[in-house]
Parts: structure tokens; C-alpha cells; sequence
């Protein structure tokens, strides 16, 4: 393994001529999965992933001209769907282009599409679309905490302001991380588009919150959807405020349109692949809450050892 390290913005990504030359020379397949997640920041969308996809194209594109290249894979979201209300979306008629989109992260990101699309047509390419992905199946820890924010906000509230039976579409990290590894290394995968989502199986606000409440020992909160309004005027307004609230609120202002949407995305097509469905949210969802409140939300990291006599001892043994 090489590791380059460069700057996805950088022209060649900032690296020196050889490097870069070496880095097209011994890459036969990439998997580009760098973006900014700042749905806030225009600014921030148009560097990281306008910019940063056109030079991870580029690198494509001389690789292919190059020696081939076996397999271009991106990782995209469901949010290139634009504004939706109360549907089930399939991969190939996600895109309208004369749809609006709900951020600059979404409106970005459809057109990352567009471009491998564009400048890549000989290339095998697969485009993968993340639902909202939150936390590990398998374990409670995580270190994204800005969607488990507004979703402990939502959970401590005694009414919500969401339709009860509403579906959304939640999908554990591992689940991804699997599909995108195990597609990619396919030598002929079925599709080129896939939804890497709970699609049909997608959970109604009821049931999560009805297993956080059993779960936590809390009472289950009850569903006011006429107070929506209201709602998202007092989310705009505490969002321009200071402190944890106007945080909190800050983070659910940018993820209400999606809690709102009643949306899910057919995912047979990554089913079929897989052989297996995404966990219910439900099933972790507790312990994905608890373990972020204990830590404040924020990953308990340990600095790195210093230059201690211990640390020298264990890189000796571990050499040795």
C-alpha cells in the first residue's frame, strides 16, 4: 500500500509531478467517497465536491487513457432526488433536473453525477446513493454526531411535530461500507446505480420512537403534525441564537426538509446484490443515543502516546 497525500482541491491534488505521475500509473480502479457534508455552506459544496470530484475524474480519465481502468465507483446521496413528498424512489428516475433541490450539498452532489457521467462514458461505473446514514449496527460508538444530534434533540421532546405513521430512511454505516466494497470489486455488477438505503423496510417515526421510549425507561412522546409550522419558524429563529440550543437547533434546521419528506428509495437492487437487508434503526438506536449523550457527543479520543520511556518500550517490543 502507497498512500498519497495530497489536497482533493489541488490542482493534481497539490502533488509533485512524479507522484502524481506514479499515483495514474498504478491506479486501476477508485472509489471516491470525499465530500463535504456542509448542507450550510455553498462555499464549502462547490470546493470539496465540485472541485475535488473534477480532479478525481481527471485522475480517471489520464488512467484510463493511460492503461484502462477496471472500475470508477462513486459514492453520491439520495438527496439528488430534489424536493419530494410522500414516495418511493427507484434509482433510475431519482434525477430531475427540473426538480429543486433541498441544499447546496444535494444540488452539488447531483451534479458530481452528471459529470462522471459526462467524461467517463467508456468506463465501468457504479454510483452508489446513501440514504441517511447513521451510526454502526454492530456497536454503539460513533464519531458523526451532527444527524444523532437533531435525532437525541427530537427524542427528548415530550410532542413531535411529525406525522406518526411518516416514514425515514435510516441506514447503518457497516451496511454501506459493505455495499460499496462488495460491488466495487464485482467484475459485472447488475446495475450501475444503487440505493444504499432501508427502502421499503424504512421505519415510521412511531416504531423508532416507541423503541428509543421502551429502551431508555421514557415515556413515548405524542405526534402533533398540525404544529409543524409553528415548529420550523421557532427552529429558524433559536437556530440564529448562541449556546447548546442554538446548536441543537442550528443542526435540526438544516435536517428538517429530509425529516419531513415522508421519502424512502428502493433498495432491491443492493438487497439482491448482498444477500441481506440493513439492521432496523430501531434495533441500535438506543445505544447509539446513549453512548453519544454520555460523551457529550464528541468521540472520547486518546491523545497520541508521547515520546514516553513506555512508548518507546512498546514500539520496541512490537518491532521486536
Amino acid at each position: 500500500v502507497r498512500i498519497f497525500r495530497g489536497d482533493l482541491t489541488g490542482e493534481e491534488f497539490g502533488l509533485p509531478g512524479d507522484a502524481y505521475r506514479a499515483l495514474v500509473d498504478t491506479t486501476d480502479s477508485l472509489i471516491h467517497c470525499a465530500a463535504s457534508l456542509n448542507r450550510k455552506s455553498e462555499k464549502q459544496c462547490l470546493n470539496v465536491n465540485l472541485r475535488g470530484t473534477l480532479e478525481v475524474i481527471q485522475l480517471a480519465r489520464r488512467a484510463q487513457d493511460r492503461h484502462g481502468l477496471r472500475r470508477y465507483s462513486h459514492v453520491s446521496t439520495v438527496a439528488v432526488a430534489g424536493k419530494r413528498k410522500d414516495e418511493l424512489v427507484g434509482e433510475d428516475h431519482a434525477i430531475d433536473w427540473e426538480r429543486s433541490d433541498y441544499d447546496p450539498y444535494a444540488r452539488t452532489k447531483k451534479f458530481c453525477e452528471h459529470m462522471a457521467n459526462r467524461w467517463l462514458p467508456e468506463v465501468p461505473k457504479t454510483i452508489f446513493r446513501p440514504s441517511i446514514v447513521l451510526g454502526d449496527s454492530r456497536r454503539r460508538e460513533t464519531s458523526q454526531f451532527d444527524m444523532v444530534q437533531a435525532v437525541a434533540f427530537l427524542a427528548r421532546l415530550p410532542v413531535l411535530p411529525l406525522r406518526p405513521h411518516d416514514r425515514i430512511d435510516i441506514v447503518p454505516a457497516n451496511y454501506v461500507g459493505k455495499a460499496v466494497v462488495t460491488i466495487h470489486q464485482k467484475d459485472a455488477p447488475a446495475h450501475g446505480i444503487y440505493h444504499l438505503s432501508s427502502g421499503r423496510g424504512s421505519e415510521t417515526y412511531v416504531e423508532i420512537t416507541d423503541a428509543i421510549a421502551k429502551a431508555g425507561g421514557m415515556r413515548r412522546p405524542l405526534f402533533w403534525p398540525w404544529i409543524g409550522r409553528p415548529f420550523s419558524r421557532a427552529v429558524n429563529w433559536t437556530a440564529n441564537r448562541r449556546g447548546a440550543l442554538g446548536h441543537a437547533a442550528s443542526l435540526m434546521k438544516v435536517f428538517w426538509p429530509y425529516l419531513d419528506w415522508n421519502t424512502v428509495f428502493d433498495n432491491s437492487r443492493v438487497v439482491a446484490e448482498l444477500g441481506e437487508a440493513p439492521a432496523k434503526f430501531s434495533t441500535y438506536a438506543a445505544g447509539l443515543l446513549k453512548f453519544s449523550r454520555e460523551n457529550h457527543f464528541r468521540y472520547p479520543a486518546k491523545p497520541w502516546p508521547g515520546n514516553s520511556s513506555a512508548a518507546r518500550t512498546a514500539v520496541g517490543r512490537a518491532s521486536a
